[in-house]
Protein backbone atom coordinates (compact mmCIF):
# COMPACT_ATOMS: atom_id res chain seq x y z
CA UNK A 1 0.00 0.00 0.00
CA UNK A 2 1.36 3.41 -0.94
CA UNK A 3 1.96 6.15 1.61
CA UNK A 4 -0.73 8.22 -0.11
CA UNK A 5 -3.30 5.47 0.29
CA UNK A 6 -2.28 4.94 3.91
CA UNK A 7 -2.73 8.63 4.66
CA UNK A 8 -6.09 8.60 2.87
CA UNK A 9 -7.25 5.63 4.92
CA UNK A 10 -6.23 7.28 8.17
CA UNK A 11 -7.92 10.50 7.17
CA UNK A 12 -11.13 8.69 6.25
CA UNK A 13 -11.02 6.83 9.54
CA UNK A 14 -10.57 10.07 11.45
CA UNK A 15 -13.54 11.66 9.69
CA UNK A 16 -15.71 8.60 10.26
CA UNK A 17 -14.86 8.35 13.95
CA UNK A 18 -15.27 12.08 14.53
CA UNK A 19 -18.60 12.33 12.75
CA UNK A 20 -20.17 9.08 13.85
CA UNK A 21 -19.12 9.00 17.47
CA UNK A 22 -19.57 12.72 17.86
CA UNK A 23 -16.15 13.85 19.01
CA UNK A 24 -15.96 16.98 16.88
CA UNK A 25 -15.80 20.08 19.05
CA UNK A 26 -19.03 21.93 19.67
CA UNK A 27 -17.47 25.02 18.13
CA UNK A 28 -17.27 23.24 14.78
CA UNK A 29 -21.03 23.56 14.49
CA UNK A 30 -21.54 26.82 16.40
CA UNK A 31 -24.45 25.35 18.36
CA UNK A 32 -26.06 28.09 20.47
CA UNK A 33 -25.89 27.65 24.23
CA UNK A 34 -29.68 27.63 24.46
CA UNK A 35 -29.92 24.76 22.00
CA UNK A 36 -28.10 22.40 24.32
CA UNK A 37 -29.63 23.47 27.61
CA UNK A 38 -33.17 24.63 26.99
CA UNK A 39 -34.75 21.25 27.71
CA UNK A 40 -32.71 20.58 30.84
CA UNK A 41 -34.04 21.39 34.28
CA UNK A 42 -32.37 24.21 36.16
CA UNK A 43 -30.44 21.86 38.46
CA UNK A 44 -28.91 19.99 35.54
CA UNK A 45 -28.03 23.24 33.76
CA UNK A 46 -26.19 24.41 36.87
CA UNK A 47 -24.06 21.26 36.74
CA UNK A 48 -22.87 21.83 33.18
CA UNK A 49 -19.30 22.97 32.59
CA UNK A 50 -19.59 25.01 29.35
CA UNK A 51 -16.66 24.40 27.02
CA UNK A 52 -16.14 25.04 23.32
CA UNK A 53 -14.41 21.77 22.50
CA UNK A 54 -16.55 19.39 24.57
CA UNK A 55 -20.32 19.47 25.00
CA UNK A 56 -21.15 16.92 27.69
CA UNK A 57 -19.02 17.98 30.67
CA UNK A 58 -20.89 18.01 33.99
CA UNK A 59 -20.47 18.15 37.74
CA UNK A 60 -22.12 15.19 39.48
CA UNK A 61 -22.89 17.30 42.53
CA UNK A 62 -26.26 18.46 43.79
CA UNK A 63 -28.26 15.25 43.63
CA UNK A 64 -30.21 14.20 46.73
CA UNK A 65 -30.06 10.75 48.29
CA UNK A 66 -32.91 8.76 49.80
CA UNK A 67 -31.73 9.93 53.22
CA UNK A 68 -31.83 13.61 52.28
CA UNK A 69 -28.08 14.10 51.89
CA UNK A 70 -26.63 15.93 48.90
CA UNK A 71 -23.79 14.91 46.59
CA UNK A 72 -21.02 17.48 46.95
CA UNK A 73 -20.28 19.79 44.06
CA UNK A 74 -16.74 20.08 42.76
CA UNK A 75 -15.63 16.53 43.55
CA UNK A 76 -16.50 14.34 40.55
CA UNK A 77 -16.96 15.36 36.93
CA UNK A 78 -18.14 13.39 33.89
CA UNK A 79 -17.21 14.36 30.34
CA UNK A 80 -16.94 13.54 26.68
CA UNK A 81 -13.59 13.52 24.85
CA UNK A 82 -11.16 16.26 25.85
CA UNK A 83 -8.96 16.06 22.77
CA UNK A 84 -10.50 19.08 21.00
CA UNK A 85 -10.38 21.55 23.87
CA UNK A 86 -9.40 25.14 23.14
CA UNK A 87 -6.87 27.04 25.21
CA UNK A 88 -9.71 28.70 27.11
CA UNK A 89 -11.25 25.28 27.76
CA UNK A 90 -7.98 24.03 29.24
CA UNK A 91 -7.87 27.12 31.45
CA UNK A 92 -11.44 26.39 32.59
CA UNK A 93 -10.45 22.82 33.50
CA UNK A 94 -7.47 24.16 35.42
CA UNK A 95 -9.85 26.20 37.56
CA UNK A 96 -11.61 23.00 38.60
CA UNK A 97 -8.43 21.91 40.39
CA UNK A 98 -8.54 18.40 38.98
CA UNK A 99 -6.17 15.89 40.55
CA UNK A 100 -6.92 12.99 38.17
CA UNK A 101 -8.46 12.39 34.74
CA UNK A 102 -9.52 8.87 33.75
CA UNK A 103 -9.91 8.09 30.04
CA UNK A 104 -12.16 5.11 29.19
CA UNK A 105 -11.45 5.26 25.45
CA UNK A 106 -9.87 2.32 23.64
CA UNK A 107 -6.62 2.76 21.72
CA UNK A 108 -8.30 3.14 18.30
CA UNK A 109 -10.40 6.03 19.57
CA UNK A 110 -7.38 7.82 20.98
CA UNK A 111 -5.45 7.21 17.76
CA UNK A 112 -8.11 8.89 15.64
CA UNK A 113 -9.55 11.43 18.09
CA UNK A 114 -6.29 12.51 19.70
CA UNK A 115 -5.00 12.54 23.25
CA UNK A 116 -6.61 14.63 25.96
CA UNK A 117 -5.68 18.30 26.19
CA UNK A 118 -5.25 18.91 29.90
CA UNK A 119 -3.90 21.58 32.23
CA UNK A 120 -0.16 21.49 32.94
CA UNK A 121 0.79 18.77 35.36
CA UNK A 122 -2.14 16.49 34.53
CA UNK A 123 -1.64 13.23 32.63
CA UNK A 124 -4.68 11.10 31.78
CA UNK A 125 -4.96 7.66 33.32
CA UNK A 126 -5.87 5.23 30.55
CA UNK A 127 -8.50 2.67 31.57
CA UNK A 128 -9.91 1.39 28.29
CA UNK A 129 -13.41 -0.05 28.52
CA UNK A 130 -14.22 -2.10 25.45
CA UNK A 131 -16.75 -0.67 23.02
CA UNK A 132 -17.62 -4.25 21.97
CA UNK A 133 -16.61 -3.45 18.40
CA UNK A 134 -18.71 -0.28 18.06
CA UNK A 135 -15.83 1.74 16.60
CA UNK A 136 -15.11 -0.95 13.99
CA UNK A 137 -18.79 -1.25 13.10
CA UNK A 138 -19.05 2.48 12.51
CA UNK A 139 -15.87 2.51 10.44
CA UNK A 140 -17.24 -0.31 8.30
CA UNK A 141 -20.73 1.09 7.88
CA UNK A 142 -20.00 4.75 7.24
CA UNK A 143 -16.71 4.22 5.46
CA UNK A 144 -18.41 1.94 2.93
CA UNK A 145 -20.61 4.83 1.70
CA UNK A 146 -22.95 2.00 0.65
CA UNK A 147 -26.56 2.58 1.77
CA UNK A 148 -27.39 -1.11 1.39
CA UNK A 149 -24.44 -2.16 3.53
CA UNK A 150 -25.25 0.54 6.07
CA UNK A 151 -28.83 -0.69 6.30
CA UNK A 152 -27.62 -4.27 6.74
CA UNK A 153 -25.35 -3.25 9.63
CA UNK A 154 -27.49 -0.67 11.40
CA UNK A 155 -31.08 -0.89 10.19
CA UNK A 156 -34.15 -2.78 11.34
CA UNK A 157 -33.30 -2.42 15.04
CA UNK A 158 -29.78 -3.79 14.68
CA UNK A 159 -28.07 -0.62 15.94
CA UNK A 160 -30.17 -0.58 19.12
CA UNK A 161 -29.63 -4.30 19.65
CA UNK A 162 -25.91 -3.75 19.30
CA UNK A 163 -26.01 -1.01 21.94
CA UNK A 164 -27.84 -3.31 24.34
CA UNK A 165 -25.01 -5.81 23.87
CA UNK A 166 -22.45 -3.07 24.59
CA UNK A 167 -24.16 -2.32 27.89
CA UNK A 168 -24.30 -5.97 28.86
CA UNK A 169 -20.51 -6.13 28.58
CA UNK A 170 -20.27 -3.41 31.22
CA UNK A 171 -21.49 -6.13 33.60
CA UNK A 172 -20.19 -9.36 32.08
CA UNK A 173 -16.63 -8.39 31.11
CA UNK A 174 -14.12 -8.85 33.97
CA UNK A 175 -11.83 -6.27 32.34
CA UNK A 176 -14.61 -3.69 32.13
CA UNK A 177 -15.65 -4.30 35.72
CA UNK A 178 -12.04 -3.85 36.83
CA UNK A 179 -11.80 -0.47 35.08
CA UNK A 180 -15.02 0.78 36.66
CA UNK A 181 -13.99 -0.53 40.08
CA UNK A 182 -10.58 1.15 39.90
CA UNK A 183 -12.25 4.45 39.13
CA UNK A 184 -14.70 4.17 42.02
CA UNK A 185 -11.83 3.30 44.37
CA UNK A 186 -9.96 6.38 43.17
CA UNK A 187 -13.00 8.50 43.97
CA UNK A 188 -13.34 6.91 47.41
CA UNK A 189 -9.67 7.54 48.16
CA UNK A 190 -9.73 11.17 47.01
CA UNK A 191 -10.43 14.13 49.27
CA UNK A 192 -12.05 17.51 48.75
CA UNK A 193 -8.80 18.89 47.40
CA UNK A 194 -8.50 16.15 44.77
CA UNK A 195 -11.40 16.30 42.28
CA UNK A 196 -11.56 13.57 39.64
CA UNK A 197 -12.94 13.58 36.08
CA UNK A 198 -13.66 10.52 33.95
CA UNK A 199 -14.67 10.46 30.30
CA UNK A 200 -15.05 8.41 27.14
CA UNK A 201 -15.67 9.74 23.62
CA UNK A 202 -19.27 10.98 23.66
CA UNK A 203 -19.54 10.98 27.45
CA UNK A 204 -22.75 9.00 27.39
CA UNK A 205 -22.29 5.21 27.55
CA UNK A 206 -19.18 4.16 29.48
CA UNK A 207 -19.23 7.49 31.29
CA UNK A 208 -23.00 7.28 31.69
CA UNK A 209 -22.82 3.81 33.24
CA UNK A 210 -20.06 4.87 35.65
CA UNK A 211 -22.11 7.88 36.73
CA UNK A 212 -25.25 5.81 37.19
CA UNK A 213 -23.42 3.25 39.33
CA UNK A 214 -21.70 5.95 41.40
CA UNK A 215 -24.93 7.83 42.09
CA UNK A 216 -26.75 4.64 43.04
CA UNK A 217 -23.87 3.59 45.30
CA UNK A 218 -24.23 6.94 47.08
CA UNK A 219 -27.90 6.29 47.71
CA UNK A 220 -29.32 8.55 44.99
CA UNK A 221 -32.71 7.21 43.82
CA UNK A 222 -32.65 5.21 40.61
CA UNK A 223 -34.97 7.64 38.81
CA UNK A 224 -32.67 10.54 39.65
CA UNK A 225 -29.65 8.57 38.41
CA UNK A 226 -31.60 7.78 35.24
CA UNK A 227 -32.28 11.48 34.73
CA UNK A 228 -28.57 12.22 34.89
CA UNK A 229 -27.96 9.40 32.39
CA UNK A 230 -30.63 10.64 29.95
CA UNK A 231 -29.45 14.25 30.13
CA UNK A 232 -26.74 13.35 27.58
CA UNK A 233 -29.46 13.31 24.94
CA UNK A 234 -30.29 16.95 25.60
CA UNK A 235 -26.70 18.13 25.75
CA UNK A 236 -25.76 16.25 22.58
CA UNK A 237 -28.97 16.61 20.52
CA UNK A 238 -28.17 19.70 18.43
CA UNK A 239 -24.59 18.62 17.85
CA UNK A 240 -25.55 15.09 16.84
CA UNK A 241 -28.20 16.38 14.44
CA UNK A 242 -25.52 18.50 12.77
CA UNK A 243 -23.32 15.42 12.55
CA UNK A 244 -26.03 13.49 10.74
CA UNK A 245 -26.61 16.41 8.39
CA UNK A 246 -22.88 16.58 7.68
CA UNK A 247 -22.76 12.88 6.81
CA UNK A 248 -25.65 13.28 4.39
CA UNK A 249 -24.25 16.42 2.80
CA UNK A 250 -20.87 14.76 2.35
CA UNK A 251 -22.46 11.78 0.60
CA UNK A 252 -21.22 9.31 3.20
CA UNK A 253 -24.76 8.29 4.21
CA UNK A 254 -28.09 8.53 2.44
CA UNK A 255 -29.95 7.74 5.66
CA UNK A 256 -27.89 9.07 8.58
CA UNK A 257 -30.84 8.52 10.92
CA UNK A 258 -29.55 4.96 11.10
CA UNK A 259 -27.03 6.42 13.56
CA UNK A 260 -29.59 7.77 16.02
CA UNK A 261 -29.65 4.61 18.17
CA UNK A 262 -25.86 4.84 18.44
CA UNK A 263 -25.84 8.55 19.22
CA UNK A 264 -28.54 8.42 21.89
CA UNK A 265 -28.72 6.97 25.34
CA UNK A 266 -31.89 5.03 26.05
CA UNK A 267 -33.37 3.41 29.12
CA UNK A 268 -33.55 0.15 27.18
CA UNK A 269 -29.74 0.17 27.04
CA UNK A 270 -29.45 0.85 30.75
CA UNK A 271 -32.07 -1.82 31.44
CA UNK A 272 -30.05 -4.36 29.43
CA UNK A 273 -27.12 -3.86 31.81
CA UNK A 274 -29.36 -3.91 34.88
CA UNK A 275 -31.09 -7.09 33.77
CA UNK A 276 -27.70 -8.73 33.25
CA UNK A 277 -26.65 -7.46 36.67
CA UNK A 278 -29.70 -9.02 38.30
CA UNK A 279 -29.14 -12.31 36.48
CA UNK A 280 -25.47 -12.51 37.47
CA UNK A 281 -25.49 -10.97 40.95
CA UNK A 282 -29.09 -10.84 42.09
CA UNK A 283 -29.11 -7.07 42.46
CA UNK A 284 -27.21 -3.82 42.69
CA UNK A 285 -25.60 -4.31 46.12
CA UNK A 286 -24.02 -7.64 45.17
CA UNK A 287 -22.84 -6.16 41.88
CA UNK A 288 -20.95 -3.55 43.88
CA UNK A 289 -19.42 -6.01 46.33
CA UNK A 290 -18.97 -9.11 44.15
CA UNK A 291 -18.94 -7.81 40.59
CA UNK A 292 -16.80 -4.77 41.27
CA UNK A 293 -15.11 -6.13 44.37
CA UNK A 294 -15.79 -3.02 46.46
CA UNK A 295 -15.68 -3.79 50.16
CA UNK A 296 -17.89 -2.11 52.73
CA UNK A 297 -15.06 0.14 53.89
CA UNK A 298 -14.58 1.51 50.36
CA UNK A 299 -18.30 2.12 49.94
CA UNK A 300 -18.43 3.87 53.30
CA UNK A 301 -15.49 6.10 52.28
CA UNK A 302 -17.24 6.89 49.03
CA UNK A 303 -20.33 8.09 50.84
CA UNK A 304 -18.44 9.91 53.58
CA UNK A 305 -16.36 11.83 51.05
CA UNK A 306 -19.08 12.76 48.59
CA UNK A 307 -22.19 13.33 50.71
CA UNK A 308 -23.14 16.21 52.94
CA UNK A 309 -26.24 16.98 55.02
Amino acid sequence: MSRTRTRLGLATGAVVSALAIGCLPASAFAVPETATTSAVAQGETARRIPLQGAINVRDLGGYRTYGGQEVRYGQVYRADALSKLTDSDVAALARLGLAKVVDFRVAAEIQYDGADRLPAGLTPTSRPVTDNGLFARLMTAIGSRDPVRQEELLGDGRAAAFMRDVYRTFVTSPENRARFAETLRDIADSDRRSPLLYHCTAGKDRTGWTSYVLLRALGVPSRTAERDYLASNTYRAAHDAKVRDGLKQSGMMQNPDLLIPLQEVRLEYLDAALERMKAEYGGFDRYLTQGLGLDRRTLAKLRAGLLRH
